[in-house]
């Protein structure tokens, strides 16, 4: 591949079920679409083996790291379509029996496991009925990820780690950030794009984001609107609700052009 010809990308919508095998069959159908149209890289949303009934339920499924039916489900397809999959969360175990790791993992074009990222920052919310608490379930993370494309360097982050700035700054220059979520829809439709479009402007860098995007069979509602944004913070594709995909390119001058017309990068102190 050319370092300066541009590179489709490609972000799947999920509405994801409590039945593995049902998820696992979208995500399948989805990613051989977005391949069909030409993406060389594909991002799965957060969450999206298993949106289950109770939080608890992400325990009964956990894998242990590098062995599990999802995990290989993950590299089949990466290496059947000979794409960089970025696959959203899926639970890993822990040695505490009633608490995963709420991980991503990326699978190269031959199949095989490039880079894993543990979310480190844990969602909380509570407004009237509305409650939420990630650390119930989930052990965080303490890693910041990154891992080398032919295209640049790909920052990892996840959901509620979007509302940490410094986060992306550890990760240093990246080509493109990705966001897999599960947005509740109360705080995506306040903050979701706003802070996509942060991250993408002040990076001066491509984003990718893969959600949730629908009316969930526990009740949950999550927000949607996956995205694709431009290094100068245009969103150059978008999906609103329900299952689909976002679909753009990556193009390397266009992100260099930002960066020597402002040069922000360059004039950071702190």
């Amino acid at each position: 591949m050319e370092p300066q010809a541009p590179v489709k990308i490609a972000a799947v919508q999920m509405v994801s079920t409590p039945i593995v095998a049902e998820n696992v069959e979208t995500a399948r159908r989805l990613v051989a679409d977005a391949a069909r149209q030409g993406a060389q890289l594909v991002l799965l949303p957060e969450y999206w083996p298993l949106m289950g009934m109770h939080e608890a339920d992400k325990v009964g499924h956990a894998e242990q790291d590098g062995a599990g039916p999802i995990q290989q489900c993950m590299a089949e397809i990466a290496c059947e379509h000979q794409i960089w999959l970025i696959g959203g969360t899926l639970p890993i175990a822990t040695s505490a029996p009633d608490k995963v790791l709420n991980t991503m993992l990326v699978y190269g074009p031959g199949g095989e496991r490039v880079m894993r990222y543990d979310k480190i920052h844990l969602f909380s919310f509570s407004k009237g009925e509305e409650s939420y608490d990630e650390a119930r379930t989930i052990v965080a993370g303490a890693q910041v990820a990154t891992f080398a494309a032919p295209f640049g360097k790909v920052g990892l982050s996840v959901c509620y780690d979007l509302r940490f700035p410094e986060l992306y700054r550890a990760m240093g220059d990246c080509s493109l950030i990705v966001v897999p979520a599960a947005f509740t829809y109360t705080t995506g439709r306040a903050h979701w794009e706003i802070l996509l479009r942060a991250r993408a402007i002040e990076n001066q860098c491509y984003v990718l984001a893969a959600a949730q995007g629908g009316q969930h069979r526990n009740g949950r509602r999550t927000w949607g609107h996956s995205m694709l944004i431009d290094p100068w913070g245009e969103i150059k594709a978008q999906l609103a609700e329900g299952e689909g995909l976002v679909i753009g390119d990556i193009e390397p001058p266009h992100m260099m052009r930002v960066r020597d017309d402002l040069p922000a990068l360059k004039h950071r102190r702190l």
